[in-house]
């Protein structure tokens, strides 16, 4: 029986809208209230499960979420906990999921090469997400974690040359070894919280992408947000 983590490279018949989202602000947004840093990371992942519903239902067909990042683990160590806890119920939320039609998807450093840092307990949740929810047909929903976009292109072309060692290294053989080489452009790129950078994330995947800045925190996101960055699109076309 194959390995239900081994990413997918079934292409859809037609690739439909990729929206991506750096899911900034939760701090910022606790601090304002009077509360801890956790509590404004607990109610960014509401609102992420908030998004997906609003995203699958405005048949988006790809959205990839920044769910920690290589550098995030520098963080203080009750965070990052808090952090990893709120990921494994993310990936725990199979029946919404599955009511919605989503498949789960995962990139980030592979847990078996060196510098991989994501717990056992996290690994095994996202596999069961993705085993779960692989035979939904809707939105694909990829969570980047542990991820970076630097290692992720650096890796590529490590890979591309092994393999193909006589051989010119160009965009399209770097391409075929990204971490989910199946995920097409993005279309539009989201970051909350008022801040004006992409922060390592999809550098690849997001060389042609429109980019939705606005001064809203994460937790206080929603279908209002994401239609405006939506709308980007048409008004370029």
């Amino acid at each position: 029986m194959p390995d239900p983590f081994t990413p997918t490279t079934q292409q859809p018949t037609s690739r439909g809208t990729h929206v991506a989202c750096i899911m900034d602000g939760n701090g910022r947004w606790a601090k304002r209230r009077g509360l801890p840093r956790t509590a404004g990371h607990t109610a960014g992942e509401e609102t992420l499960a908030e998004i997906v519903r609003a995203a699958a239902h405005r048949n988006i067909a790809y959205l990839t979420v920044f769910g920690f990042s290589t550098e995030n683990w520098v963080r203080p160590p009750s965070e990052v906990r808090h952090i990893l806890g709120l990921h494994r119920r993310l990936f725990g939320r199979i029946d919404e999921l599955n009511a919605n039609n989503v498949r789960v998807n995962w990139i980030g450093r592979p847990f078996d090469e060196p510098g991989a840092r994501t717990p056992g307990p996290v690994q095994k949740a996202i596999r069961d997400a993705i085993n779960d929810t692989k035979h939904n047909t809707g939105m694909v929903l990829t969570v980047a974690f542990d991820y970076g976009s630097r290692i992720e292109i650096a890796r590529a072309a490590q890979r591309a040359q092994t393999k193909r060692p006589t051989k010119e290294i160009n965009a399209d053989t770097i391409a075929a070894e990204l971490y989910a080489p199946e995920l097409p452009p993005v279309d539009v790129l989201v970051r909350t919280s008022g801040e004006t950078r992409i922060s390592n994330f999809l550098l690849w995947q997001a060389a042609s992408a429109r980019v939705y800045f606005t001064d809203c925190s994460w937790p206080d996101f929603g279908a209002t947000q994401l239609d405006e960055a939506l709308a980007l699109l048409t008004a370029t076309r």
